[in-house]
């Protein structure tokens, strides 16, 4: 590390929102729920609280499974949407094709037609690109578009873009899948209405995150077309994901939701992103495309520079062959974290 090692470095990382500790609201909500006994998965008045706060989130006739984990949400919402010999049309960096160790292909038994893009963003042209095998027995039958908001790529679909996908989806008999484990993220950065780029928009099942939000595990599966929900809580536990002391899960979602805490958390982490940003990006050798619409960077760097920065305070490779980097920011990521981070980022390559 050289001349770093007189640097104080950040207290919390720029690794990943799934580094970030678990929000002091949340942790009282999980001891307030850990007195006494309660039914076990999800008998209890703290799941039917949260599917209630869930209900007022995006509408009656909502059905909401509470599940462990993200991958393990987008399998149980993928399980319930494929039908026979159908594949899901996904991008070719979504998490479900690179970062889930082909779970959707094993345990929902689908083929994922992954579709190369610049920006991690589905496009109508990019269904429609696809439908040409409908109805030939000979090639897999698309059935499911799955989109992540915010992509892995820190991008956005806006309102109209999501519903443009809806739309084509649904003329071809196809479903409307979103991965959303940084939705509150895509909410603020969006304006905060959910409901216009979910279920007003044409989604009808929804992975929502909350563990790269201040929870300290758990998911849910929001089903926004009911008719999908019909199996899904037997297929909840076929794929493992039935959490037996669900009242955990739920107690955290309403600490999250109930007040906005959830919204305000995502700000936080988006305001922190756009602050390093602010501080690095005019500093010779920091190569980014524009400022940061949720709460992810992705420069590219001098590759002399990476490992030294890296042993200094830790963070992930995005793409090796480029030298780009990612850098996250969390609901707990403070100011004086940023300054440090950026101070050691100018003192390395200046």
């Amino acid at each position: 590390m050289g001349f770093l090692d007189s640097l104080p470095s950040p207290g919390r990382s720029f690794a990943s929102d799934n580094s970030s500790g678990v929000h002091p609201t949340v942790v009282q909500a999980l001891l307030d729920a850990n007195q006494g006994h309660a039914l076990a998965y999800g008998s209890d008045r703290w799941t039917a609280e949260a599917t209630g706060v869930f209900l007022d989130l995006f509408g009656a006739g909502t059905e909401v499974f509470f599940v462990w984990g993200g991958s393990g949400a987008n399998v149980l919402g993928l399980a319930t949407m494929v039908g026979p010999a159908q594949a899901v049309v996904c991008t070719e960096s979504a998490h479900i094709n690179v970062d889930e160790t082909g779970a959707p292909e094993r345990f929902v038994g689908a083929k994922l037609i992954d579709v190369p893009t610049v920006d991690g963003k589905l496009r109508p042209e990019h269904v429609e690109a696809v439908t040409h095998a409908l109805g030939n027995e000979h090639h897999v039958q698309p059935g499911v578009v799955s989109i992540t908001q915010s992509t892995e790529l820190g991008t956005l679909y806006t309102v109209d873009e999501v519903q443009a996908l809806g739309e084509v989806a649904h003329r071809y008999s196809m479903r409307l899948h979103m991965d959303g484990a940084r939705i509150a993220n895509a909410a603020v950065a969006l304006g905060a209405d959910v409901r216009a780029f979910t279920v007003d928009a044409g989604v009808d099942v929804l992975s929502f995150g909350g563990t790269k939000n201040g929870m300290m595990y758990g998911e849910a599966v929001v089903y926004l077309d009911p008719e999908l929900a019909r199996s899904a809580r037997f297929v909840r536990k076929q794929v493992t994901q039935l959490p037996s002391k669900m009242r955990f899960v739920a107690a955290q979602f309403t600490a999250l939701l109930r007040d906005g805490l959830w919204l305000r958390n995502a700000a936080h982490a988006n305001d922190m992103a756009t602050r390093l940003y602010e501080l690095v990006h005019e500093q010779d050798g920091v190569d980014l495309d524009g400022p940061p619409v949720v709460n992810s960077l992705f420069p590219r760097l001098p590759k002399e520079s990476i490992e030294p920065l890296r042993a200094w305070s830790p963070f992930y490779d995005w793409d090796p062959a480029s030298q780009q980097v990612r850098w996250m920011t969390s609901f707990d990521t403070t100011e004086e974290d940023v300054t440090r981070f950026a101070a050691g980022v100018k003192a390395l390559l200046s």
